[in-house]
């Protein structure tokens, strides 16, 4: 006798896809100057939030990523936070 195995189905969660804030207003620059705009793309550990939970279309999320590198190496944007040192 062949015990029958019990699958799990995984739950589809779609939410609202998410628009790209600098596709949808032209007029937003990425800079590495910016450290208020570029801490939104940063995580309470330190890591560069993913294009996924962003929303940012691929192109902005290179910049904002090539930009927060910028903003370390100046030391304008911590690579670690200060209590995780």
């Amino acid at each position: 006798m062949a015990a029958k195995r019990r699958t799990k189905k995984k739950s589809k969660k779609f939410g609202r896809k998410k628009k790209c804030r600098f596709c949808a207003n032209p007029r937003l620059t990425i800079s590495y100057k910016d450290e208020r705009m570029l801490q939104r793309y940063v995580s309470d550990r330190g890591k560069i939030v993913a294009r996924r939970v962003t929303g940012n279309c691929a192109r902005h999320q290179r910049m904002v990523a090539n930009s927060i590198k910028v903003a370390r190496f100046l030391a304008l944007v911590p690579y670690v936070r200060e209590h995780y040192r």
